[in-house]
């Protein structure tokens, strides 16, 4: 019989895991590749299922720094919040790239599965509406699609109710003396900021004075980082939607890319934006 010595590997690696935690047991390997159920027989309906499966991971995480960076903003540790912004920043980067992958749907190629899709639609992505709450976009009728389930539509719920992390950066702006109208730093946080003459010009006298307000003027541009990414997102999925179906509906009923070209154009933090202009 051959000495199993003779076939290990030269660097030393570990080949026997009975009983041990190997690769694929701590990732979880067995259960995330079996997630992958297409429903058309079709063979580019793998491709569609896989970019939106990758999309909501990339999204969890982006979940995890988010509510992470809102919490160190609000308690003043700012520098551990510009770690987590610059990370998201570079999640919507990855998530930017992936539209290539998707693009490589040509329209008969998606028309061959669509119909499996059903009325299942990306509008209905619950992390996706958690992480537009977290960053501001307030609209509570959009919870609506997960009412039948209390433990998608109870933690949306709460992010609605909550301050979301541009709420939190105009409150430091008020703890550190800049004349914030007092209706923006305590307000119903279940709507949307909208913009407002005194936050505006506490951003340009951030921007005008960095000597002395450095770590407020590093979080405007990672601010305005993340935003220019979310926006290079919301782009460049509009596009790859106007690609492949045209100006069809939406399967989950939204006009499609009209719907999509309309959201292109929400803006987040308004005043850092103008602020631009204003300096």
């Amino acid at each position: 019989m051959a000495d199993p010595k003779e076939h290990a590997p030269a660097d030393g690696a570990r080949l026997d895991f009975a009983g041990a935690m190997s690769y694929g047991d701590y990732l979880q390997l067995d259960n995330l590749l079996a997630a992958q159920a297409p429903r058309s027989g079709d063979h580019n309906e793998m491709l569609f299922i896989v970019q939106h499966q990758a999309t909501e991971l990339w999204m969890k995480l982006m979940l995890h720094e988010l509510r992470a960076a809102r919490s160190a903003i609000r308690d003043d540790d700012l520098s551990s919040g510009f770690k987590m912004l610059s990370r998201v920043a570079r999640i919507m980067a990855q998530l930017n790239q992936s539209w290539d992958v998707l693009a490589t749907l040509t329209p008969a190629e998606y028309s061959a599965f669509r119909g499996s899709l059903g009325s299942s639609s990306g509008f209905q992505s619950y992390q996706y509406r958690a992480i537009e709450f977290l960053l501001g976009n307030k609209d509570a009728i959009k919870m609506s699609p997960h009412r039948h389930r209390d433990d998608l539509h109870g933690p949306l719920e709460k992010l609605l109710a909550e301050p979301s992390l541009y709420d939190e950066a105009i409150r430091v702006l008020a703890r550190r003396g800049f004349a914030i109208d007092a209706a923006v730093v305590e307000r119903d946080w279940s709507v949307s900021h909208a913009f407002n003459e005194s936050v505006l010009q506490a951003w340009v006298d951030v921007y005008k004075s960095t000597g002395k307000n450095w770590d407020l003027y590093e979080l405007a541009e990672k601010l305005v980082d993340l935003e220019d990414a979310f926006r290079q997102w919301r782009f460049r999925h509009a596009t790859t939607v106007e690609r492949v179906i045209g100006f069809k509906r939406g399967t989950g009923g939204t006009s499609g890319v009209s719907y999509l070209k309309r959201v292109v154009e929400g803006v987040l933090f308004p005043e850092l934006w103008q602020a631009r202009t204003s300096l």
